[in-house]
């Protein structure tokens, strides 16, 4: 289904809101705060490319926090999902100061950001806008994490297109029409390619990659592992997961993960009255 395309709510998705940016740009969200003696950091979910939050993985995220009592929040970009605009104008620039707007304005407190795919790379420099000056990031999950992908993702023919300000098409695997990737995306994204230098994030990280991954080499996992700041990361290969890592098996590893990331904060689930 192309990005831009509207999407009806359904049962199960009547909590979404919209937040609207300072442009107009109407944001789809879901935000579940914590409950009162969570003190764990709030999830904050990065869809992949052409993705949004009705996804296997950034649903059952939700569920699992809510079945927690801990904070999360899920968003479509502009121009996917429910959100408005045209999926054309989207870049990792703009989608980026979109996520780190509904922080600032929907969620008190620190975050764990999740970032699949295309996502992260988006979760990345989300956390480098988020380390400047403050202590709100607390940790970062990759799911076939696809940072520069603008480089290693396209040959010397499509890089030449792009240049020239042509839209590149490709074959979709996940659905019946063609993948494109538009001149201005992949000029923003250029801009923002990191795995050439050191990227000074120091949060704890956990990067799962499964090596049947035919859209991300799981190499690529391991690049953004040398290249990160942070002592405590930890990368996690699944032989027999694909790009999207969404059989029950790999959601489940997911979970555990995350859970893992923060083992002394405590939820409100068990605790005896006062």
């Amino acid at each position: 289904m192309h990005a831009a395309q509207a999407k009806p709510i359904s049962a199960d998705m009547q909590d979404i809101a919209y937040h609207s940016m300072p442009c107009g740009r109407r944001i789809a969200f879901r935000h579940a705060p914590p409950a009162a003696l969570d003190s764990r950091p709030t999830l904050v979910f990065l869809p992949g490319y052409m993705s949004d939050m009705d996804g296997g993985k950034a649903t059952a995220l939700f569920a699992h926090a809510q079945e927690q009592g801990r904070g999360c929040l899920l968003l479509d970009y502009s121009g996917c999902g429910r959100s408005g605009s045209d999926f054309a104008d989207g870049t990792l620039s703009r989608w980026r100061d979109e996520v780190l707007t509904l922080i600032a304005e929907r969620v008190s407190g620190p975050v764990t950001l999740v970032g699949s795919s295309m996502g992260g790379w988006l979760m990345l420099l989300v956390a480098l806008g988020l380390a400047s000056g403050s202590s709100r990031l607390a940790g970062m999950v990759g799911i076939a994490a696809a940072p520069d992908f603008s480089d290693w993702g396209f040959e010397a023919d499509q890089k030449a297109q792009l240049r020239r300000g042509e839209t590149v098409l490709e074959d979709n695997p996940y659905g019946p029409e063609p993948t494109p990737t538009y001149a201005s995306f992949w000029q923003d994204a250029v801009g923002h390619e990191m795995l050439g230098s050191a990227v000074p994030l120091d949060c704890p990280v956990r990067l799962l990659h499964g090596q049947r991954d035919a859209d991300v080499p799981w190499q690529t996992s391991l690049r953004l592992a040398e290249a990160l700041g942070s002592e405590d990361i930890q990368v996690l290969l699944v032989k027999g997961a694909d790009h999207r890592m969404s059989r029950d098996e790999d959601v489940a590893l997911l979970l555990r993960v995350i859970d893992d990331l923060d083992p002394f904060a405590k939820s409100t689930k068990g605790l005896p009255c006062p």
